[in-house]
């Protein structure tokens, strides 16, 4: 029995988790679709590799089947995460991943009662999204337990994107912004809402509403009804977004989608450990009741990156010392919204 595997352990994120693995002590097992890079990556690591692509569950059931939790990093996990949450189900093997897309939530947790007839747990998102504002929505709805209306925003200082993220990027640009609206998730132009948001550092930054995997994982945490999440934004990243109103649908046609992502693949690289240990990243969040109590926290993390392979290597550690309850978790549905504070250099105000 392997008690754990990495898929997609080729990946930019996939990279950090295992050399913290490493060091921790676990043995891992590697796998992938690239059976090149996976193979020598195992080699560099001295790690057991398997090979296998995600077209065949009868595949994935036979590579799992002694399994005991995956970890999925393979973005865009819109390609990748039903095929193995399905084969999950099967082989009743925890199910993990880093995903930030709204989408993927949502389908992770409409397959609940099937996880739960299985007797298994799948927990969408133990990355940088949505584990630090995941948490303060959890921690801002039970200082109000009756909110109505939750906002969440955050300022990553210093930092860039990996490929991956620059990718799964690629494909929302044709679907516009999404908030959450009275309990449903509704479709709403790019850069709906502008607002000035005071971080930790105490400085108001004007910040847009993106369509952030919060607009699903904060309403199944907090069943909060009206959620929004913010990002800063610069004028000229502000022009760009209110441009894809009219232009994002191009990147909805096959061709174009393909070619910018083969562009991001040759060009684009993750931030190296000089750059992720300089950066930072700020949350703000805020709940409010229809009688008016207004309840603002403010989070400071490591940079997004960082802060992934370690959220994501303890949510390992805490579902191999303990089984979760089966079933679609949120990370503080799983672990507690007390999780986020087990991450090196968190502080949270007040």
């Amino acid at each position: 029995m392997h008690r754990w595997m990495i898929y997609g352990a080729n990946g930019y994120s996939a990279g950090l988790i295992i050399d913290l693995a490493k060091k921790a002590g676990h043995d891992v097992i590697l796998a992938g679709r690239n059976a090149q890079a996976v193979m020598e990556l195992g080699k560099k690591h001295g790690l057991q590799t398997c090979c296998f692509g995600l077209d065949d569950k009868a595949v994935i059931v036979k590579c799992l089947q002694k399994i005991e939790i995956v970890l999925n990093c393979a973005g865009p996990f819109s390609k990748t995460a039903k095929a193995m949450v399905e084969a999950c189900i099967e082989t009743k093997t925890i199910y993990l991943d880093i995903t930030g897309e709204i989408d993927v939530f949502e389908m992770v947790h409409s397959k609940h009662d099937a996880l739960v007839k299985a007797g298994t747990t799948a927990i969408p998102g133990v990355g940088f999204d949505v584990v630090p504002s995941d948490c303060l929505a959890k921690m801002l709805s039970e200082r109000v337990p009756d909110a109505t209306s939750l906002e969440l925003a955050f300022y990553p200082k210093d930092s860039r994107f990996s490929p991956g993220t620059m990718k799964t990027m690629v494909e929302g640009l044709s679907s516009g912004g999404r908030i959450r609206k009275d309990g449903e998730i509704v479709q709403v132009p790019a850069a709906y809402e502008i607002k000035d948001i005071a971080f930790k550092d105490g400085r108001p930054k004007t910040c847009a509403t993106i369509p952030w995997g919060d607009v699903s994982t904060a309403w199944h945490s907090t069943k909060i009804p009206n959620i929004k999440v913010f990002t800063t934004t610069t004028d000229a990243t502000l022009k760009s977004m209110r441009m894809s109103r009219y232009t994002g649908w191009l990147f909805g046609i096959s061709p174009i989608q393909k070619l910018a992502k083969e562009l991001i693949g040759r060009k684009i690289k993750g931030p190296d450990a000089e750059t992720r240990a300089k950066a930072r990243t700020l949350f703000w969040g805020e709940a409010k009741s229809p009688d008016g109590k207004t309840v603002t926290m403010r989070m400071e993390t490591p940079e997004g990156y960082s802060l992934t392979a370690e959220s994501a290597l303890k949510c390992v550690e805490h579902c191999l010392s303990r089984r979760p309850a089966p079933g679609a978790l949120t990370p503080s549905l799983a672990f507690g919204a007390g999780f986020v504070k087990e991450l090196t250099g968190v502080t949270i105000d007040p």
